[in-house]
């Protein structure tokens, strides 16, 4: 199902996410689930498909240069999993993305849903025996309940719980728009992430913030000035890190291209991070393809599947002196068609490309 049937996809993909983040505080005691056979069955209907291709063997049909991606660096976000998370547990979930190949997790809630409650200490060791990392996880960044579980109202549990599971990363996918879409206002908000991110670093961790498109609009009251920007300009680089979610930056390209009065504001979403390279620990890695009848420009496909350059994105920053090592490149997509084939056909795409001699 496309993201873009809704009326405003964009923020339906932010009511969704927190709608899965809201249970994450509610993490109890219970036993683990084993692998089950829905999950194998999964796996072999998946490998079947594709002749018996792994992402190893994939990876070797596209070429003998160094591989784009850097070993140990490939993970995928856990919101493009619900559905499997909430059915079968993390337990079988977790078994298939290492069948795939996969190297990371990243948590968009720490809950099974239907699939029974898990304590947070079980699912680190969990993630750790099927070779998975936790790198980091999605968390609101405020709401008007005081008992919510986001930075805002629930900082020290947030930080616990993310150094319970050993995170080094700890984030929101909410948009700095707490107070409004003026200057003023996202330097407020930039006040609040140095905040969360002074208290994160004081516990060993980088606190980041997860962009979608909006954010690369112009303030309401000066339309001369992208609200990125701000956001860079005053959060402090050693608290505040940036996970660019690369597809909705080059949906924010489509967009916000002119300011509201026509006149030409090009950008490129690559530059933002050769620019700033420490700043981006973390990419999200979620492919369209073009569509300039869309609203937004491209059509969610899974990864391999659209128009986005991975090849050239991800070469141009791991080849900056000292960085090839310095990222983590989750996989994504919002609503994919089945989400088990979807984080199967990706780790193959990215593992199988290759830098250019």
């Amino acid at each position: 199902m496309s993201r873009f049937s809704q009326p405003d996809p964009e923020l339906g993909h932010r009511l969704s996410r927190r709608g899965m983040l809201g249970v994450a505080a509610g993490a109890t005691a219970a036993a683990l689930l084993g692998a089950a056979a829905p999950a194998i069955a999964a796996t072999g209907n998946a490998t079947a498909a594709t002749g018996g291709a792994t992402p190893a063997t994939a990876s070797a049909a596209k070429g003998r240069g160094r591989p784009v991606l850097p070993p140990g660096r490939l993970g995928i976000q856990l919101y493009s999993l619900r559905d499997k998370v909430s059915t079968l547990g993390f337990g079988p979930v977790f078994a298939e993305l290492e069948r795939y190949g996969y190297d990371e997790v990243e948590f968009a809630g720490y809950t099974q849903g239907s699939a029974g409650p898990i304590t947070l200490a079980q699912l680190k060791r969990l993630a750790r025996n099927h070779g998975l990392n936790p790198i980091g996880s999605h968390v609101g960044y405020y709401s008007d309940d005081p008992n919510a579980y986001t930075f805002a109202q629930n900082l020290t549990k947030v930080l616990d719980d993310a150094q319970a599971l050993g995170l080094k990363h700890i984030g929101t996918a909410s948009g700095p728009f707490r107070y409004g879409s003026t200057v003023d206002a996202w330097k407020r908000a930039a006040e609040d992430f140095n905040t969360y991110g002074a208290a994160a670093r004081a516990r060993g961790m980088k606190f980041y913030q997860h962009n979608h498109s909006e954010e690369f609009s112009f303030a309401t009251d000066n339309p001369k000035v992208r609200l990125y920007d701000i956001l860079l300009k005053e959060t402090d680089p050693d608290l505040v890190h940036l996970e660019m979610d690369i597809y909705w930056a080059y949906v924010g390209q489509f967009r916000f291209s002119k300011r509201p009065d026509g006149t030409p504001a090009p950008f490129e979403p690559l530059n933002y991070v050769l620019r700033q390279p420490d700043r981006y620990p973390l990419f999200h890695v979620k492919d369209g393809e073009s569509d300039p009848s869309n609203p937004y420009g491209y059509n969610m496909t899974d990864v391999g599947d659209g128009d986005i350059d991975y090849q050239r994105f991800i070469s141009a920053v791991t080849r900056l002196r000292g960085h090839r090592m310095a990222h983590h490149w989750q996989a994504e997509h919002d609503n994919p068609a089945e989400s088990f084939t979807f984080a199967r056909r990706s780790s193959a795409h990215l593992h199988s490309l290759r830098e250019k001699c």
